[in-house]
């Protein structure tokens, strides 16, 4: 059976790293800003993903996240903007529109988790291998059937995307428009839902077949092809992770006496 990922293995030190280490950055970077309660803290967070995107090689990888995480807190802020129940400062206002202090300063709260976790989270799925991480999940005693699950959240969006591409072309080789306008693009939309969803349900057939047939549900220990060797990088990421996680601790408490 063919693997899809988002991954890709750049040769970076960022994806030579663990994946425990990469999933203990995801936790301080979220946790940071909730501790710090400055939005400042989100802007740092948000710029060191973006710079560990850069030395991993996956920014342009992770754009559309991006691009669609611009769109979702471009509506948050137009709501909260206007209708947040404490607004009382008028901030500004946009032709017959007025925006309220109160109001934005949620909604970048808001805007600034949302695109902060995006980010975290893109670190992690674009820098780590699935197969390397359930290897990792299963050598620390969890179920292989956690691993599985894990496993098919990270394919099953790559999976679907390239079943949608071919049913997309198969369309236009049958004389389909799937290009131009938007209500030409929804009038093509709608006849791909079902064979994307039936291509799935055939895909999670034959995943369970060659599952079964790989022994999956046998009790007995498993080998690995290959040991993951240890990273000198790994300890020193985990040790400057803690410090600055300790460092935000201390400064939140000592601020607040």
């Amino acid at each position: 059976m063919s693997s899809f990922s988002l991954y890709v293995d750049k040769g970076t030190w960022l994806h030579k790293l663990h994946p425990y280490t990469k999933l203990l950055y995801i936790l301080v970077a979220i946790v940071i800003p909730i501790i710090g309660g400055n939005l400042y803290f989100f802007l740092i967070t948000i710029g060191i993903s973006l710079g560990l995107l850069i030395c991993g090689r996956t920014l342009r990888r992770a754009l559309p996240l991006v691009a669609f995480s611009f769109t979702l807190i471009a509506v948050i802020f137009l709501v909260q903007g206007l209708f947040y129940h404490d607004n009382e400062t008028v901030l500004f206002q946009l032709w017959k529109l007025t925006f309220y202090k109160e109001g934005v300063l949620y909604a970048t709260r808001i805007g600034g988790n949302i695109l902060n976790m995006l980010l975290s989270f893109a670190v992690f799925v674009l820098c780590t291998s699935p197969q390397e991480l359930v290897e990792e999940l299963e050598k620390s005693g969890f179920s292989p059937k956690f691993g599985y699950i894990i496993n098919s959240v990270f394919q099953i969006i790559p999976q679907m995307m390239k079943s949608k591409n071919t049913i997309m072309d198969a369309q236009r080789s049958r004389g389909m428009e799937t290009e131009g306008s938007v209500m030409v693009r929804v009038k093509a939309f709608f006849p791909m839902i079902s064979p994307v969803v039936m291509s799935s349900l055939v895909n999670t057939r034959e995943r369970a077949i060659a599952l079964e047939v790989r022994g999956f549900g046998r009790k007995n220990p498993k080998s690995y092809l290959s040991e993951r060797t240890k990273y000198v990088g790994d300890r020193i990421a985990v040790l400057v992770l803690i410090m600055i996680l300790a460092a935000v601790i201390a400064w939140r408490v000592v601020t607040c006496l």
